[in-house]
């Protein structure tokens, strides 16, 4: 005979009249919630509660925007407030793949739907936000919750209680150490009584790699997870995204690349053997440039350069890539095709930020060259202008001295490839911006036969005709990054690759 959980735990504590909720998540957001009129869970979240107190461990994958931070912060305050009201021990950790997720979403929420709860209904008073929840703590008085880094798995392992829970953010990057120290809480846990514990971990999907992809294609020894995929159809049935956001990403990302897969239908991408940049390492470059941010900006080493792709057509945008050592520190479309204008907004980028300015010279790009090599003739601007053509004839190679490239352009991405891949420690930093993830994981390569081989980047016109847009951002950052390379063979009058880092050892073209 199956015997109820809160029988075993009303035994021992006394009872509470939010006993029922106990192992019921979803009735007490339904029932504790102040919600608002026409508000509640969706069908989806209610499942997912469901679920959580059936199988104890939920791994929940989907597209942006299905809720997730407000289902987590139901989760816990459930978990805490059912746990405290019947006098049990308890404790939950909160850990996610970036610090800042707790930090400035995931506790956030927490405090935001404090002010939501009933807490009539849960017969106490709101939490004392001076005692009781703090920023990155909630301290009540049976047990305590916490926020705790994914790399750090000893603290995650050092809990203790006799009711524990575990929430995973965005979880597709935890490393496997964090999961290991997890799944030993589930060692002395029963189904029928305390001490027990629960897991539940959300995520937007990433690459066919980790812990998290490995539970939701049910690798051997992860069976007693359950893994839940919410689709874009539920989040548009559950009105949580409207279809027409979806068609525009699709237009602007294409339906094939990445991160329409990862962010709109909540996918899992393998991404494919001609995909130049992988999401992931964009993300991570991304992931560096909030943590500089959330540290106040600090001062940056290296030299400064301004990567400028200058509009062709009236629908397309000149964009200015401001870069700083390894750092894109920002990005700025400007909508005109006025090379005055143009030429007049990077002299006093030069004049204020000293940077070296890398500037597209095809087409009207040329007019903007012209006039900076005669402003810096008569000594009206000091840094030296730095012709950009993707067009050119390249004579670089690549890390491994292995591959020519085809043209500037193919040698410029390929660098930026190099820089941004993690096996050699990747320090660049690159802004917050789909526009720029689509740009830079959208891009396809082959290689050319002959001696030496050669690579080829898709060009910006197939792009154009494949996608219907430009992907000017990533030209302006590859061509910030690529200055380097520009500026030692001004120097020396010659092409070469010298300025490039020693490769880590592995071919990355060896597949081919």
């Amino acid at each position: 005979m199956t015997v109820d959980p809160w029988e075993i735990a009303a035994r021992e504590f006394e009872p509470s009249p939010i006993s029922r909720y106990m192992y019921d998540p979803a009735a007490w957001a339904r029932d504790c919630v102040n919600w608002e009129e026409g508000g509640g869970l969706t069908f989806y979240q209610d499942d997912i509660l469901a679920q959580l107190a059936e199988h104890r461990r939920v791994a929940v994958r989907g597209p942006h925007g299905l809720g997730k931070t407000a289902l987590s912060s139901f989760v816990i305050w459930w978990f805490a407030t059912t746990r405290d009201a019947a006098g049990i021990d308890w404790k939950v950790i909160t850990t996610a793949s970036a610090w800042r997720q707790l930090t400035v979403f995931l506790w956030p929420e927490l405090h935001k739907w404090s002010r939501i709860i009933n807490w009539d209904a849960l017969g106490r008073k709101e939490v004392d936000p001076r005692r009781e929840l703090l920023d990155l703590n909630l301290k009540l008085k049976y047990g305590a919750g916490s926020a705790v880094a994914s790399n750090d798995p000893s603290k995650i392992e050092g809990a203790h209680a006799d009711s524990l829970l575990y929430l995973v953010d965005e979880a597709k990057t935890v490393p496997p150490e964090t999961w290991d120290a997890i799944e030993g809480a589930f060692s002395g846990g029963t189904p029928a009584g305390l001490p027990e514990a629960f897991a539940i971990a959300f995520s937007t999907p990433g690459p066919t790699a980790g812990r998290f992809y490995d539970i939701h294609t049910r690798k051997p020894g992860l069976e007693d997870w359950k893994p839940i995929h919410v689709t874009l159809d539920d989040a548009v049935k559950a009105g949580r995204i409207a279809p027409s956001w979806a068609e525009q990403r699709a237009r602007q990302w294409g339906k094939d690349s990445a991160i329409y897969a990862t962010r709109v239908l909540g996918e899992f991408h393998q991404g494919d053997d001609d995909t130049l940049i992988p999401l992931s390492w964009v993300e991570a470059a991304q992931d560096r440039w909030r943590d500089w941010d959330d540290a106040g900006r600090p001062a940056l080493e290296g030299r400064s350069f301004l990567g400028v792709d200058i509009a062709r057509t009236g629908g397309d945008e000149t964009v200015f890539a401001y870069r700083t050592g390894d750092a894109i520190t920002r990005i700025e479309p400007v909508n005109s095709n006025d090379t005055m204008a143009t030429t007049a907004r990077i002299q006093a980028a030069v004049a204020l930020g000293g940077a070296t300015p890398v500037v597209d010279s095809a087409g009207v790009g040329g007019g903007v060259v012209d006039r900076l090599r005669e402003l810096q003739r008569r000594g009206d601007m000091r840094e030296k202008v730095l012709a950009y053509t993707g067009a050119a004839k390249a004579k670089t190679r690549d890390l491994t001295k292995e591959f020519g490239f085809t043209n500037t352009r193919s040698a410029a991405y390929w660098n930026l490839r190099e820089l941004l891949d993690p096996a050699r420690d990747s320090q660049v930093i690159l802004p917050p911006s789909d526009e720029l993830t689509a740009d830079l994981t959208v891009l396809h390569w082959d290689i050319t036969s002959g001696t030496p081989p050669k690579i080829r980047i898709e060009t910006k016109e197939d792009i154009l005709t494949r996608l219907g847009r430009s992907p000017d951002r990533g030209d302006a950052v590859a061509m910030a990054f690529y200055a380097d390379a520009m500026r030692t063979q001004a120097s020396v009058g010659r092409p070469s690759a010298e300025f490039r880092m020693p490769v880590s050892g592995v071919n990355p073209l060896a597949r081919r």
